[in-house]
């Protein structure tokens, strides 16, 4: 009898001890979400009303440990795990880390749905009326680790040559971006919107090339946006039929934009009767054969064009130009303009230009396709100011979404930019002979030093020490924080 009542006993004793651990534990949930409450309402009018708008894709409490994770990357000086991150703000994170690290590994939340409300976020502040250019491409990300979800083998398009071909272990990712022109930059600006992993052909599931990819994301933002037109520009990789027939079937809303072939076959429109004395069967799916761009390029006069080139200047160049159909067993005809560009300078080897909008000028094809190089340098700056190559994460979840959540940083740094105010931007670039943009590393450091100076230092507890300081030693120590990549 009595070990009956002792085990009652322990059994009351220990439910009632969990109710307690229970109790304390929803205690501390709530200091944490009211601290983290606090820290997003003082964050600066524009960084809180994007943290607002993309916290339609979260939960409430995933929503709040995302936008202090966002404002600490861009905080973050060199690697951008989530272990770095946090130690960015030190004290200011409230609750354990692995809160954190969860947000990328555990929640649901989706990426498509925080792309969607990035893009309409960029396009509506920043991308001007009219047809919305957009570039595509893919980047290789080295990640180290045997484990690693969706790491293979890729060709480094930026230590390859054409004699020597560079390979590295990793991920490729396919980049779409949306080409804006900025009051502060001569040339356009590539703003990452929307980014795909691809994975290595393996058994049991279906492999997606690149292009497929590229082509997947397209139909995507024609479905996003179906009130605004759409100009795609590729590079050489992405020139293939598949990409020519879809702008092709949604010719009122897609225009693509890519490289050619100088020995590509072209065909005529087929005729719509067969000719007299033809046994009726199947009916024909291209007509007569066309020559191909290298022969009419060797027989045709050269026009000379002034146009826009690479890193906004201008290039006298020559072109000769044409139009056919594409053709391609079992995938029909596109209608195509082709253009042939030889750089005057010698600077630049010959090229072949196509795009599905016939009616096109050959100078409104190369200035398009020049427009894309600078889907290249996002690229490079990503790599040494945002640490695209330094995360560390190998699960499925955690891939999946670190990768674009770090390509998406870079546009916001560039929103965060374009809405502070004049004397924010003043005195914060390096300068140096002939240089008459402002760079990337530029707008980092002024909505680094924005958000140490109207966040972190404007703090309760930390404004009056910061105040204190002489105005020379704010500088040095801003300075310190906030270094030029």
């Amino acid at each position: 009898m009595a070990s009956i009542v002792k085990k009652r006993f322990k059994q009351r004793l220990s439910k009632l001890q969990r109710r307690q651990r229970r109790r304390r534990q929803t205690r501390k949930t709530r200091i944490v979400r009211r601290r983290l409450q606090q820290l997003h309402n003082q964050l600066p009018r524009l960084a809180r009303l994007l943290c607002d708008s993309l916290a339609h894709a979260f939960t409430t409490a995933t929503a709040l440990r995302f936008g202090l994770l966002l404002v600490a990357a861009l905080l973050t000086i060199g690697r951008h795990t989530i272990a770095n991150l946090l130690r960015t703000l030190g004290p200011l994170v409230p609750g354990d880390s692995s809160s954190y690290r969860r947000v990328f590994s555990q929640r649901r939340w989706s990426s498509w749905q925080l792309a969607r409300l990035l893009a309409n976020w960029v396009i509506e502040q920043l991308a001007s009326d009219g047809p919305l250019l957009v570039a595509g491409d893919d980047t290789v990300d080295e990640h180290r680790g045997p484990n690693v979800y969706g790491k293979g083998r890729h060709r480094d398009p930026v230590r390859s040559t054409h004699s020597y071909t560079a390979f590295r272990w990793g991920h490729k990712w396919v980049v779409v971006a949306v080409l804006v022109r900025l009051p502060f930059s001569r040339r356009l600006r590539a703003l990452p919107i929307l980014v795909a992993l691809y994975r290595p052909e393996q058994e049991g599931r279906r492999h997606k090339t690149p292009p497929e990819l590229l082509r997947q994301l397209l139909r995507v933002l024609l479905r996003w946006f179906p009130k605004r037109p759409l100009v795609c520009v590729a590079d050489g990789n992405y020139a293939t039929h598949d990409l020519a027939r879809l702008a092709a079937r949604h010719s009122d809303r897609l225009t693509y934009v890519s490289h050619f072939y100088a020995d590509a076959a072209l065909y005529e429109v087929p005729p719509k009767t067969a000719p007299q004395g033809k046994r009726k069967g199947r009916p024909r799916q291209k007509g007569a054969k066309r020559p191909s761009p290298a022969a009419v390029v060797a027989r045709s006069k050269r026009q000379r064009l002034n146009v826009a080139w690479y890193r906004g200047g201008q290039r006298d160049v020559e072109a000769v130009t044409g139009t056919g159909h594409w053709y391609r067993s079992g995938a029909g005809l596109a209608a195509l303009r082709w253009v042939w560009v030889h750089d005057c300078s010698g600077s630049h080897r010959d090229e072949y230009f196509f795009t599905t909008a016939v009616e096109w000028t050959a100078a409104q094809v190369i200035e398009t396709y020049t427009g894309r190089w600078n889907i290249e340098t996002t690229f490079e700056e990503m790599r040494s100011c945002l640490g695209l190559e330094t995360t560390r994460g190998w699960t499925a979840s955690t891939v999946s979404r670190v990768g674009p959540c770090l390509f998406g940083l870079y546009t916001v740094a560039v929103v965060l930019y374009v809405g502070l105010p004049r004397y924010r931007r003043l005195g914060v670039g390096v300068l140096w002979p002939g240089k008459q943009d402002v760079t990337f590393s530029d707008a980092l450091t002024a909505v680094r030093r924005c958000l140490w100076v109207e966040w972190v230092f404007a703090i309760p507890g930390h404004g009056r020490e910061f105040s204190k300081l002489s105005r020379p030693f704010q500088h040095l120590l801003l300075a310190g924080l906030t270094p030029a990549p």
